[in-house]
């Protein structure tokens, strides 16, 4: 390798840079001469963000955590010791999400404008594990519902915020692997939180006068405030800010190689748009509205996942063993999903890779109403749990359609996950206990929001599969190299 460093003065190629006549900043271009110099540094950046991409999965993992924990609460006495009654332990499954919707968008716009979102997101982080312990200590259902809101209001600015982060660090064939790591943390939060709960509420019941759910708030809102401390130093920032734990050779490679990816689709990503344009583009943009209803009805046929704890208890085991049954369909579903982005990205196909898990979880569904069998309706949970998937996949298609604009991809994002909390919403309603143990009607639900879901992918796939052939024909006629497409 040469020892002539990567940084060096001279009239280069153009070759990595983003466009001859386009680039107007003063970042050094990255020399061409040298492959293996840039190889061996891309690498090396590689390996430090995914690294931080982890800690990122453990934050998720709290968020998810927090946000789920009401359920196997619901196993030991939260519901009696609140005075619930009717349908309002789902309503306060539903408050939580009417807070993410009125906070995604806003957020994502405020932490695009950001030169520390690393800040920005570990200060939220510790609001919303006070909040979670705070609610261990409630004596009202009606306390426990505001908390829950507010809750759910400080938690939106994570999830949509990590998701635009990544795509400021990574390229579109980089993404569906990264964001695969990222929502794992969901799936491995149902696993591994069931078995956390399972050993808190067996042994901490009665401790300094507590109950066992509240000792769960309590516990699991003080591990979030300490990762939270720990986010501030290891979440990174956007690739424009000045890193410690990068190299120059890394921080300037960081930023062109989001140039040379943005360059395909003929737009500067990096430039700042004045106001709010960003996020009026994509309120004016029909395709932002048409993948958040889609989205929205695939969340709502994920919706068991709230309720999954209950799910297990209805194979009449006790509190404990019910939520240790938890954890085994979300380990599978979380492998399966690192396979299922990978294979995906390498492929080019979105489409596909998200109608076949949703599928697999419509088998799942019609398996549980089927029958009542114990092993046969634990074998419908593995299945199910296959079709949390499809949305993995779904983030990573959407940040490859608005790949072109910083501004717009950041507002998308959050618009169409603010969209998509309706489905939450309304969701929660579907699993009455009334409708148990069998959940028929839930599951009969789930199937049709699944397919709704696919119908409109599916068409979807059809306008942008018309999109690239115009662009191969407008190419053809004009002479021009090949440009942008959009992946199917």
């Amino acid at each position: 390798m040469s020892d002539r460093p990567l940084l060096d003065a001279g009239d280069y190629s153009p070759r990595y840079g983003a466009s001859q006549s386009g680039n107007s900043n003063d970042t050094p271009i990255l020399p061409y001469s040298d492959e293996q110099s840039r190889a061996f540094t891309e690498k090396r950046l590689l390996r430090k963000l995914d690294l931080r991409v982890a800690f990122l999965v453990l934050i998720y993992i709290m968020n998810y955590m927090d946000r789920s924990n009401a359920a196997a609460a619901r196993l030991r006495g939260f519901e009696e010791d609140l005075d619930m009654t009717g349908n309002q332990f789902n309503t306060l499954i539903s408050v939580l999400y009417v807070g993410y919707v009125l906070m995604q968008a806003p957020s994502n716009t405020f932490l695009d404008r950001m030169k520390r979102p690393s800040l920005y997101l570990s200060s939220c982080m510790a609001i919303w594990g006070a909040l979670t312990l705070f609610t261990g200590t409630v004596q009202t259902y009606h306390a426990a519902l505001i908390l829950r809101f507010l809750l759910g209001f400080v938690e939106a600015a994570f999830f949509p915020g990590a998701v635009f982060l990544l795509s400021q660090w990574y390229k579109r064939n980089e993404l569906g692997l990264r964001t695969a790591l990222l929502t794992c943390g969901s799936s491995v939060s149902n696993a591994f939180s069931a078995l956390i709960a399972s050993g808190i509420l067996a042994s901490l019941d009665g401790t300094l006068g507590f109950t066992a759910w509240r000792w769960l708030f309590l516990v699991e809102g003080t591990l979030t405030i300490i990762v939270a401390v720990c986010a501030i130093w290891i979440v990174p920032d956007f690739p424009s800010s000045p890193s410690v734990w990068l190299s120059p050779d890394e921080q300037i490679l960081a930023k062109r190689r989001m140039e040379e990816d943005a360059t395909a689709g003929n737009e500067d990503q990096s430039k700042h748009v004045e106001g709010f344009s960003g996020l009026s583009e994509a309120i004016m943009d029909w395709r932002v509205w048409w993948l958040g209803v889609a989205l929205s009805f695939m969340i709502a046929s994920l919706s068991f996942g709230n309720f999954f704890p209950t799910l297990s208890a209805t194979m009449g085991y006790n509190a404990t063993i019910s939520l240790l049954l938890c954890a085994p369909p979300w380990i599978l579903g979380t492998a399966t999903s690192f396979f299922v982005a990978r294979h995906s990205d390498v492929t080019g196909d979105r489409f596909w890779h998200i109608t076949g898990p949703l599928l697999l979880g419509v088998v799942g569904f019609v398996i549980a109403i089927s029958t009542m069998n114990t092993a046969v309706r634990y074998l419908s949970l593995f299945f199910m749990t296959q079709s949390s998937v499809a949305y993995v996949i779904f983030l990573t298609w959407v940040l490859n359609t608005f790949s072109q604009s910083r501004s717009k991809r950041a507002a998308a994002i959050a618009l169409i996950n603010s969209m998509a909390t309706f489905g939450n919403i309304g969701a929660a309603y579907f699993w009455p206990s009334s409708w148990g143990p069998s959940y028929v009607n839930s599951y009969l639900i789930c199937i049709l929001t699944s397919t709704v879901s696919i119908a409109m992918c599916w068409a979807f796939r059809k306008y942008l599969s018309r999109c690239n052939r115009a662009a191969e024909a407008e190419e053809h006629a004009l002479g021009l190299p090949r440009g942008f497409r959009y992946l199917l």
